[in-house]
């Protein structure tokens, strides 16, 4: 019995030793090259994104219909774990605009944003994404973001910041009505209370507004938006203290709890789990799709390259632990993620300072938030909405590709006047759509050899004399089950339209694959073609689609006699498979063997 017992012991203690457990250590890659000139570049770094991410913080937990302090939160610790585990030197993780338009959309119909239900339903999405995003990575799927198109991505983020900037119109003009909604419904509320605004909390907005875009324009290396926040919040002071707060009547965010993290727990019932599913699917999706193309710009800056599936891990662990700290969704930042690399980051280490420093500055200035007009805080998101919307792709989009533009169009309006997690999936689907039509029909040429070309070569001009036994074809394109019926339909019009050309001859340099379905359309019109008294010919056929022709039985008509690697012994060898007397008539004589 002990012996079966240490037996089983040792077993068990090899598995152990056979799993990967690399992913939690990839820190191994670039910890023991840091010295002492990268901690301290890393440390001005953090100042920076710190003191970046205190203004946006709060403005994306307003977005996402949470308490204010939790889009700090959601900056700290999430944060921290997804510069540990991730591969990205420079990524920085957090709450972001888009992820927070899409918690607040799929929550707000569930609960009323702010209240502790709501906040525990957008615990229980986080850890769902959380998980969704582990387990993705470790099934090592780290390529399924390459799925979401960039013109999905392009309209998303447009759609989403067109709702952002919709949502803040009650702030922005300080007007009491629903910002609920979609963006129609939205409009059709500020139109019956536009009247109602009130010009104080406008002159705020507007001028907050102002002096952000003023500083990004004129002085691009300052943190416009404290700047702005700042200027908003005195000219606020400056009013209520001549007018008086009842006649102004600006609303201010509050003060903020000058604590760390509290520790919280997501509502894990069937219930809520099954109410989050479609939604969790949709921000994990898009979350690993900003984390993964941000990630892998700012590599191909630094030199580097990022692991897609480690890049799943981390951000798997970094919502889960989000969840029982008081984040939501975290993702990697556009904005943070850009500043951390322009102020000189090079490590990991720096998102790490940035989320301590920034449990710093929340301890000394989290009660001034009770200074903070919420007015100032819609010009600021209006500047975020407009800074979302990549006019120059877009329009590079509009111009380049009519598919990409109606992915473009199908996923910016769907976020604007449907689900914005609905959006994502059918700029997905249509992607996919418009891809496997494309495939589906692949182009298929008519090819011979040209005398106005070098060595008469073979070229795809439909005038250049045919050989009236033998037609050659190139198909560019797999032979797969999607593309047979066109391939099929081609074949079938080239016999009816030149039967006398019983020999037909095809390139297959140009098939990468072909499945079951498709190989047996090449045996079965192969099989036509010899019962005609002709035959079908395959030139150049690469390795992958000879063993696929071959596993799949579909050489067994000819026994791979009829397949050629070179062109000229496929000329050679069908010439003697012609009718000579055709031959002695033929004006043409398009190839050597005619002459001789």
């Amino acid at each position: 019995m002990n012996e079966l017992a240490r037996q089983s012991l040792d077993a068990s203690a090899k598995a152990v030793r056979a799993i990967d457990w690399s992913w939690l250590t990839p820190y191994k890659t670039w910890l023991p090259g840091v010295g002492p000139r990268d901690v301290r570049a890393d440390l001005l770094a953090a100042l920076t994104g710190a003191i970046v991410v205190l203004p946006q913080g709060v403005a994306f937990a307003t977005i996402a219909g949470m308490p204010p302090e939790y889009g700090l939160y959601a900056s700290m610790i999430p944060a921290i774990i997804a510069a540990w585990f991730g591969s990205s030197r420079h990524l920085v993780s957090g709450p972001t605009t888009a992820a927070s338009v899409v918690l607040f959309s799929t929550l707000s119909t569930m609960a009323v944003p702010g209240t502790p239900d709501y906040v525990a339903l957008a615990l229980t999405l986080t850890f769902m994404v959380g998980m969704l995003e582990l387990i993705l990575g470790f099934a090592r799927l780290g390529a399924l973001v390459n799925f979401i198109s960039h013109s999905v991505v392009v309209g998303f983020t447009a759609g989403a910041a067109v709702l952002i900037a919709a949502k803040q119109i009650k702030h922005f003009f300080g007007i009491e009505m629903d910002s609920s909604g979609h963006l129609h419904e939205i409009m059709f509320h500020f139109g019956r209370h536009v009247l109602e605004l009130n010009p104080s909390a406008t002159l705020v907005a507007a001028a907050t507004l102002a002096l952000g875009i003023a500083c990004k324009v004129w002085l691009p290396k300052i943190p416009y938006m404290i700047v702005a926040l700042i200027g908003g919040s005195l000219l606020a002071l400056g009013l209520n203290h001549w007018l008086g707060p009842q006649t102004t009547g600006i609303a201010t965010v509050g003060a903020l709890p000058a604590t760390l993290p509290p520790l919280s727990s997501p509502s894990l019932t069937f219930e809520h789990i099954r109410q989050l599913a479609p939604s969790a699917l949709a921000v994990t999706l898009f979350a690993l799709t900003e984390a993964v193309s941000i990630g892998r710009a700012l590599g191909a800056r630094g030199g580097y390259r990022i692991d897609g599936n480690q890049e799943f891990i981390g951000q798997g662990l970094s919502n889960l632990a989000g969840s029982f700290f008081s984040g939501y969704v975290a993702t990697g930042s556009f904005n943070r993620s850009g500043v951390n690399y322009e102020a000189g980051a090079r490590t990991p280490l720096a998102a790490i300072f940035a989320a301590f420093m920034l449990m710093a500055i929340v301890l000394l200035v989290a009660p001034y938030a009770a200074f903070l007009p919420k007015a100032a805080m819609a010009g600021i998101l209006f500047l975020v909405a407009w800074g979302l919307i990549d006019l120059k792709e877009i329009g590079h989009i509009l111009h380049s590709s009519k598919r990409e533009t109606a992915v473009l169009g199908v996923t910016f309006f769907s976020a604007v006047f449907l689900e914005l997690e609905f959006a994502i999936f059918a700029g997905v689907l249509l992607s996919l759509v418009l891809y496997l039509e494309r495939t589906s029909k692949p182009r298929i040429v008519t090819m011979a050899p040209d005398p106005r070309l070098p060595n008469h070569a073979f070229g795809e001009d439909p005038e250049t004399p045919q050989c009236p036994q033998l037609r050659f074809l190139r198909i560019d394109g797999s032979v797969f089950f999607g593309s047979v019926a066109h391939v099929e339909q081609y074949f079938d019009r080239i016999r009816a339209e030149h039967p006398q050309q019983k020999h037909l001859a095809v390139f297959a340099n140009g098939i990468n694959f072909v499945d079951l379905q498709g190989g047996v359309a090449l045996r079965n019109e192969m099989t036509r073609r010899i019962d005609a008294g002709g035959g079908m010919y395959l030139i150049h056929v690469k390795e992958g689609l000879w063993n696929a022709l071959e596993s799949c039985g579909c050489l067994d008509a000819t026994g791979g006699r009829n397949v050629f690697q070179a062109k000229t012994a496929a000329i050679r060898g069908i010439y003697q498979k012609l009718d000579k007397n055709v031959c002695a008539t033929c004006t043409t004589r398009i190839f050597r063997e005619c002459n001789a």
